[in-house]
């Protein structure tokens, strides 16, 4: 099975295709991952249009089971983070069967 394209590998991609240094793709690429965790603490959603959407969601305390013992536990509220596919993304990747 082969392995998805590595940061470097994307950061090379990146810096052929825009004719910038690799360095400079990089640090757009850092700058991208700061500002999309930034924003989502902040407002709860960031957008990356063609490709999808970072959202903060909050999940209610509830009921579970310990897999081993078998012994229902308590689970604690907490907040998560999703990741959204954009439409366009989806379709283009996985074209629904017709």
């Amino acid at each position: 099975m082969a392995k998805g394209m590595t940061k470097t590998a994307l950061v090379r991609h990146l810096a052929e295709k825009l004719e910038l240094t690799n360095k400079q793709s990089a640090a757009f690429l850092d700058l991208l991952a700061e500002t999309a965790v930034k924003e989502t603490k902040k407002n709860g959603e960031f957008t990356i249009p063609g490709i999808g959407k970072l959202v903060k969601a909050e999940r209610k305390a509830r009921l579970g089971r310990n897999p081993q013992t078998g012994e229902t536990i308590k689970i604690k509220a907490k907040t998560v983070v999703k990741f959204r596919v954009a439409k366009v993304a989806k379709d283009t990747i996985a074209p629904a069967k017709k």
